[in-house]
């Protein structure tokens, strides 16, 4: 019988990859947010049980940090309390339940990269309300892997690298902060690397008749501030336009030429954001054997991808 995957969250970033990635690994099945509404404990119970799947990916979420601040019930049913039914109802079947996480579970404190057992300390609702998810789902008893991930873009959807691009055609130059740190990391490499860590789970629940379960850290390598990000986005584009290519957002000259560094104090947002998001990703590595690229390496790929 044909493994089944179901995964939430289809149109979203990660989501998006995710139904061509998991296809090799067998019968997928992916919902959009009409088709299964987190907020709705009871259709999330309904779906998990009709469709009964053997993985679960959740790639559904509530992600607009700063709007979470002015609904912090929505934000905690969405990215806890759906979890957490999720988790209850594949329990008593043993399958498996795949979660995204974020970096901003943590504080920013720590001056090197995080890994998964240092201590959490959230500085805003979505990441309070992400960290619980955690936690609700460890509690069921589901086998599990989450994994945490930071600064997630594509070429399609709201995201930072799509923002700087509209930005830079309507302004000579952007303001960008320069004292926060973290991993720009490419939706499709976290949707490729989820696919192999699910094929290798499914081979060690092969041979021990366990799943691997646990907290994973899945991003970019190496560390960049958004104001580098920016200016890297910015040469990128410059690059990949000089090809012979028609592709309507990702075509014609940018207005803005430089990249104006500011501090966070600079920019006002509702939802404070941890200094420093660089995450591990040694575990994962001697886990499940995924070396997750440089993120300028996923940068160009993600922007040739979108003139292709």
């Amino acid at each position: 019988m044909s493994l089944r995957l179901l995964v939430t969250g289809a149109n979203g970033q990660v989501g998006w990859h995710l139904q061509r990635t998991l296809a090799p690994l067998g019968e997928v099945t992916a919902l959009a947010r009409d088709q299964l509404e987190l907020a709705d404990r009871d259709m999330v119970t309904r779906v998990v049980r009709e469709l009964a799947p053997d993985i679960l990916v959740n790639a559904a979420a509530h992600t607009a940090v700063d709007k979470a601040e002015g609904e912090p019930e929505l934000a905690m049913t969405v990215n806890a309390a759906a979890p957490a039914t999720m988790a209850q109802e594949l329990a008593p079947r043993g399958a498996l339940l795949v979660h995204y996480s974020t970096d901003y579970v943590f504080d920013g404190n720590k001056p090197g990269p995080y890994e998964e057992g240092d201590a959490t300390g959230p500085l805003n609702v979505y990441g309070r309300s992400k960290l619980e998810g955690e936690r609700r789902i460890a509690e069921s008893g589901c086998p599990h892997i989450i994994l945490r991930t930071s600064w997630v873009y594509d070429v399609r959807g709201k995201n930072f690298l799509r923002t700087v691009l509209r930005l830079a055609r309507e302004r000579e130059e952007l303001r960008m902060v320069a004292d926060q740190y973290g991993a720009p990391t490419w939706a499709r490499s976290i949707a490729e690397a989820t696919s192999i860590i699910l094929a290798r789970a499914l081979e060690q629940r092969s041979a021990t008749a366990a799943w691997r379960t646990g907290i994973f850290h899945l991003t970019a390598a190496g560390r960049t501030s958004w104001a580098e990000f920016a200016e890297a986005i910015l040469k990128e584009y410059d690059e990949c336009c000089s090809w012979p290519a028609d592709t309507g957002e990702f075509s014609g000259l940018l207005k803005a030429k430089r990249v104006v560094p500011i501090g966070s104090d600079h920019y006002q947002a509702p939802a404070r954001r941890p200094r420093n998001s660089v995450l591990s990703n040694a575990l994962v590595a001697s886990v499940f054997g995924v070396v997750m690229p440089d993120w300028r390496s996923q940068l160009r790929l993600a922007m040739q991808d979108a003139i292709r």
